[in-house]
């Protein structure tokens, strides 16, 4: 069974959107709360939003199932990665609103769990891992971009609105402190989208995992607030809000090609 796409690229820039599924098997999703069983804390339309990135030449992956069967942005140990603060599990048991997913009784035990992760966790990431490799082999430097989007206002993970633009680099770890700069000042040009770096989410597991600028990959997270491309309330696309978040971030994904191509010209 296909659990996720890949579309490999010639471009040194790999865009992986981990939460972008909204798929649920039958035989879980009939053990869920009717609220749950739509997927709502997907991230929604992430790949529409990014259609752009394989014109620009750039490999791009995502999965088909919803992060509620499991979430391929969790390390598959399920440790926290906000230790003292809400967040949710490798196998999720809440929503974003703190409801459960589950009926009483249908809780995930550990064997289920891991079956899960064999099932769609560890293909992700192999075939991640690898496109890493892959790439590595014909690049100098690569920069991985991670995709997520969230509703602008979870009081469950965060106070007040988040803002429009949430750029993660594992607090500078992930990537060399240029790209993070020229990213960072991309976002400081434009006045339309309210922005932060390394705020409430500085990027999770896949960009602190894969992120080893000593390596030659450069990862960054881009969180954004889904208001500004989609009706939270009902899911549905917005081409007219979407068009304008694309003018943002196709010169942010143009950057991180540049930076990425600017090694092998300072190494010739």
């Amino acid at each position: 069974m296909e659990t996720f796409q890949l579309h490999r690229g010639t471009a040194p820039l790999l865009v992986s959107l981990p939460h972008n599924g909204s798929f649920i098997p039958v035989d879980i999703t009939e053990r869920m709360h009717p609220l749950a069983q739509v997927s709502p804390d997907s991230d929604w339309h992430v790949d529409l939003l990014y259609d752009f990135a394989i014109g620009l030449g750039a490999s791009v992956i995502k999965p088909l199932a919803s992060r509620y069967v499991v979430d391929l942005n969790r390390p598959a140990d399920g440790h926290a990665l906000y230790p003292g603060r809400t967040e949710t599990g490798l196998v999720p048991t809440m929503m974003f609103d703190g409801a459960p997913i589950y009926r009483d009784g249908e809780a995930v035990g550990p064997d289920e769990t891991a079956a899960r992760v064999n099932q769609y966790w560890r293909p992700y990431h192999t075939a991640l891992a690898s496109e890493i490799a892959r790439m590595r082999d014909v690049h100098e430097r690569i920069v991985l971009w991670e995709g997520h989007s969230i509703r602008a206002v979870v009081p469950m993970l965060f106070e007040g609105r988040l803002p429009d633009l949430n750029l993660g680099t594992a607090d500078g770890v992930s990537c060399d402190p240029s790209l993070q700069a020229s990213l960072a000042t991309q976002l400081e040009g434009q006045d339309r989208y309210t922005h932060v770096v390394n705020g409430r989410f500085k990027g999770g597991y896949i960009t602190r995992a894969y992120g080893n600028p000593g390596q030659g990959v450069h990862a960054v997270q881009l969180e954004l607030a889904q208001v500004n491309y989609m009706d939270e309330k009902t899911f549905a696309y917005d081409e007219i809000k979407a068009a304008g978040l694309k003018k943002i971030l196709h010169p942010l994904l143009q950057a991180c090609i540049g930076f990425a191509q600017a090694a092998a010209g300072a190494s010739q």
